[in-house]
């Protein structure tokens, strides 16, 4: 026996080493059938892994103080060795996690992954998706530049309008009356200890709830329905290690060539990534011609926008902002269809995806511009559009079945279906996004 085996049963004798990889990792049979959209939540893992490593590096140079937190930002950015390509590589993956976390949401709403006996796996990512922007929202303002410092300004004043306890809210968020020097520490410690840790056990939890009922498909079908009697293990499944393994290493590099094109061309990227307003130091008697949150949070800020404030409050926006997040959860028991995935779902299902593809991205698009009559109009429009897709779902996904039928087996997805599913989800961003910026 050598020394590696030796030292690994001892470490087995004392802690669950080797039976947790097997249990998780190559015993663990994941169907055979996967395609290019199920890179994303290993890719969702690893910007997570960025995002700590250069978020420590950070802490060690950033001084969480209002006098001198913006200096010290200058300070990483100019003088610090490498402190410009950390920066960057952290606001460039604040950006790319919620792109990667959108694009996994999507496919667990295509084929279905929210439903049984999924549901669990499905409320923990959506804790997931609002623990992320609580930290996303909160490591906004440690730059403090000018948005960062008005962005929260206003985002935090919105919790003023709850009733009752609106007003004593604020001023506990805040730690002061005013966004000040003790938001700013109170915040830091939020994002860099507090948060992270609730965030990595969701993610813990998300992928054990994950293990624990197998791992959803293209097709939708359960794999552990059909067993080979002789090994016990699914005939349509096939080891994640090493197959799917090597096949996510395909997409962590395809990621970061694109991770770094941005990082070293396009760290900004035209303002969305990192707002121009930011490069110039917070300012509580300046404020900026147009607030506006980072892009990832617009579609919920237009809704916000959308709903006109009655008796003078706000309340009944911030209400319909927190109900666009919150409702995603309630996917599970709102759809009513016997099929999962879209495959073999029929043309009402499609319709309204399509519809809430164009409402999500026209939100977006909206909730980034100055509001204006017309705008104001729109965001109406594609807020209604939203909510429809879900509180309609109960009516419209019952007994919406294709004419396909749903296969017994897994089937391999061919090229050709993928291709046309591409071509026409670029059409419809590509139309949402036109339609909204030239309104």
């Amino acid at each position: 026996m050598s020394k590696g085996q030796k030292l690994l049963n001892w470490v087995d004798e004392r802690f669950p080493l080797s039976s947790t990889l097997k249990e998780h990792v190559t015993d663990y049979y994941a169907p055979k059938n996967f395609n290019f959209w199920y890179f994303f939540g290993s890719l969702a893992l690893l910007v997570l892994v960025i995002q700590i490593v250069t978020g420590i590096f950070l802490t060690m140079n950033y001084k969480p103080d209002a006098n001198l937190a913006f200096l010290s930002v200058e300070y990483i950015m100019r003088d610090v060795p490498g402190g410009w390509i950390i920066r960057y590589m952290h606001s460039t993956g604040a950006s790319m996690f919620f792109v990667v976390v959108y694009l996994h949401m999507f496919r667990g709403l295509i084929y279905g992954s929210y439903k049984q006996p999924r549901e669990l796996v499905w409320v923990f990512g959506s804790l997931i998706f609002l623990v992320l922007m609580a930290e996303a929202f909160m490591g906004y303002l440690l730059p403090w530049g000018q948005m960062s410092f008005w962005g929260a300004q206003v985002i935090v004043n919105l919790f003023g309008s709850i009733p009752v306890i609106g007003p004593d809210l604020s001023v506990w968020i805040r730690g002061d009356y005013v966004v000040s020097d003790a938001t700013l520490n109170r915040f830091f410690a939020l994002h860099v200890i507090a948060v992270p840790l609730v965030l990595l056990a969701l993610v813990v939890a998300h992928l054990v709830a994950l293990h624990e009922v197998g791992s959803n498909n293209p097709d939708g079908i359960e794999i552990k329905k059909n067993k080979d009697p002789k090994t016990g293990h699914p005939v349509d499944g096939i080891p994640f290690h090493p197959y799917y393994t090597v096949k996510d290493v395909l997409g962590v590099a395809v990621f970061l060539i694109v991770f770094s094109a941005i990082v070293f061309f396009l760290p900004e990227m035209g303002g969305y990534f990192l707002e121009h307003p930011n490069f110039d130091p917070a300012d509580p008697l300046k404020t900026p011609p147009h607030i506006a949150p980072v892009w990832y949070f617009t579609p919920f800020y237009a809704i916000l926008r959308a709903i006109p404030s009655f008796f003078g409050t706000q309340v009944w926006g911030v209400l319909g902002m927190g109900a666009g997040v919150v409702v995603i959860a309630l996917l599970p028991w709102l759809d009513k269809s016997p099929v999962k995935s879209i495959r073999y779902r029929g043309p009402k299902f499609k319709f309204m995806l399509v519809l809430f593809i164009i409402a999500f991205i026209g939100l977006g698009i909206l909730g980034a511009l100055p509001a204006t009559n017309t705008r104001t109009v729109l965001s109406q429009i594609l807020t209604v559009v939203y909510f429809a897709f879900f509180f309609g779902m109960p009516f419209y996904t019952k007994n919406d079945v294709g004419t396909v039928p749903v296969p017994d087996r897994v089937t391999e997805s061919t090229p050709a279906r993928q291709i046309r599913f591409l071509v026409l989800f670029a059409v419809t961003i590509v139309g949402a996004a036109l339609f909204a910026m030239f309104v």
